[in-house]
Parts: C-alpha cells; sequence; structure tokens
C-alpha cells in the first residue's frame, strides 16, 4: 500500500512539499487555516481540507491515519501569540492526535543567536534572545521528547518570493553597517525535496539544519542584484534594523542534511536567482 502524508499547512512551502510528495507516489493530504485557502486548491491531485490546528477539537474531527507528518505551516509574521497558537499549540495538538506518525517540524534558523560571523551547526547552541525564538525553541524541545524530526529552515524563497529581492526593487533595502552581516538562504523547491529526504529517516529525535550551500554576506547579495538589474546599490546604514527575529549573524552548516544524500537544486542564493526567481518575475 502507498504510504500517507499529511501536510499540516498547505502555503507556500507546504503546497510545493505536497506536490512534490504526490508527484513520487505518496497518497497526500493537506491542511490549511481557512476555507478560502482550501477551496483555492480545490484543483489539486490531493484533498486540502480546512483545519485548524491550533484548535485540537478540529484536529481530533479531521485526523486519519498517516505515516508522516509535516507541520510547515507559517505563522505569516505573526506575534509571539500567534507563534505560540500555531506552532506549540498546534505541534502539540498534531503530536497528541496523531501520536502513532512519524513527525516532522519546521523550525528555523534563527533559533541560533550567534552574531560573530562563525560557522554554527545542529550541535552548536541555539539560545535565541527574541520572544518567536523562545516558542520555536519550546516546540523544538516538545517534538524532541516525542522522538521527532527538527527541520531548521533558512530564509525561504523561490517564484513570486524573495523578501530580498522585495526589499531591493522597492528601495527598501539598507546595508548595515560594513555589510558584512551573513545571510542564510534556501529555495523552496530545495526545502520541499529535503522533507522528502528525511522522510526516510527512522523516527527518532533529530535536528537538521536545511539551507543552501554557501551563505553570502548582506553587501555580496545587494551588489549582485544592484549588477544583475542594473540598479542602484542600497544605502548604508550606521545601526541594524530592528528585525523580530534578532540581530543575528552566523552562517549555518548544511552538512548533516547532505551527508543523507540531499544536495540542493539551487546551491546558492545566486543561482537560484538566476535560474528561478528573476525569470519568473520577468527579468
Amino acid at each position: 500500500m502507498k504510504k500517507r502524508v499529511l501536510i499540516a499547512g498547505c502555503g507556500y512551502l507546504g503546497t510545493a512539499t505536497a506536490d512534490l510528495f504526490h508527484a513520487t507516489g505518496w497518497v497526500v493530504e493537506g491542511w490549511t487555516h481557512s476555507q478560502k485557502s482550501a477551496a483555492a486548491l480545490a484543483a489539486k491531485p490531493y484533498p486540502v481540507r480546512a483545519v485548524d490546528i491550533s484548535d485540537r477539537e478540529a484536529v481530533r474531527a479531521a485526523r486519519s491515519d498517516f505515516e508522516l507528518v509535516i507541520h510547515c505551516a507559517s505563522s505569516g509574521g505573526g506575534d509571539a501569540g500567534s507563534y505560540r497558537r500555531l506552532y506549540f499549540k498546534g505541534t502539540r495538538h498534531l503530536l497528541t492526535e496523531l501520536r502513532h506518525s512519524r513527525f516532522i517540524y519546521t523550525s528555523s534558523t534563527s533559533v541560533y543567536a550567534q552574531t560573530g560571523g562563525e560557522w554554527v551547526d545542529e550541535e552548536s547552541p541555539a539560545e535565541p534572545t527574541h520572544a518567536t525564538g523562545h516558542i520555536l525553541r519550546q516546540t523544538e524541545e516538545l517534538v524532541r521528547q516525542d522522538r521527532g524530526l527538527i527541520a531548521r529552515l533558512a530564509g525561504i524563497y523561490g517564484p513570486g518570493r524573495s523578501a530580498l529581492l522585495r526589499k531591493f526593487l522597492s528601495g527598501e533595502a539598507r546595508i548595515e553597517g560594513n555589510g558584512e552581516r551573513y545571510l542564510n538562504q534556501a529555495h523552496r523547491d530545495d526545502l520541499a525535496a529535503a522533507f522528502l529526504q528525511l522522510s526516510a529517516v527512522p523516527k527518532e529525535s533529530g535536528i537538521f539544519n536545511l539551507t543552501d550551500n554557501q551563505p553570502l554576506t548582506q553587501r555580496e547579495c545587494y551588489q549582485w542584484l544592484a549588477t544583475r538589474l542594473n540598479r542602484p546599490f542600497p544605502p548604508f546604514v550606521d545601526s541594524p534594523a530592528n528585525r523580530k527575529r534578532g540581530a543575528s549573524n552566523k552562517r549555518v552548516s548544511n552538512e548533516k542534511l547532505r551527508a543523507l544524500g540531499w544536495e540542493p537544486k539551487f546551491p546558492t542564493f545566486r543561482v537560484g536567482m538566476e535560474e528561478s526567481v528573476l525569470p519568473a518575475a520577468g527579468f
């Protein structure tokens, strides 16, 4: 019999993940927060249901048998309250009501609060200083106690989505200090492929960083965009921006995931932009 997977959160990343699992022979079911979002995905070759994972009764009513559950819902940039509802409570409800399934929880590399530009891996301290980061770490601990897998995602970009490109094109981009703060990025399609790779990992506690092969500095990023798009280089500012996820500066290693055989199709931000994002945006 075919294996069944639940994608809890069919947004930008979750839908691409569901598409990939379906294409490789899994029986897929998707959950999304609202009826409107579910209706927008009605043409998909797998069912997408409106299930609010922050509501335990809703999860209980929709539960079924799945070999794998992937929690990749997005808070949409919400505050600490929405993080707690979606990530901590949502994860607890999924683990409780679907407890015989293997579980992958999507966290964030923002839990690494290092500020010196050093390399970090899964063994490095993850001690975030911001409220949302604390909630992510609390949720990771919940998953770890249930022997689930934790996927720490770098900044997601892909066709139709790149915060760095959006800020550059809108004129919002600023170079902080000397521009040497590192950025860690990962293409949406490579993240979906990483989830498929992790589906074969035995059900046990483990953390994996999901990022591309080459962090780049803020200066390198915007210099490349300015040259490629023939637009002005963003201005410098003395003080760093007030980032909700903290003012960290680190290079995130993906060696543990690559040791499983995963290799990103878009190994660097430049490759991903040139081959995927910019063509989709008409550049």
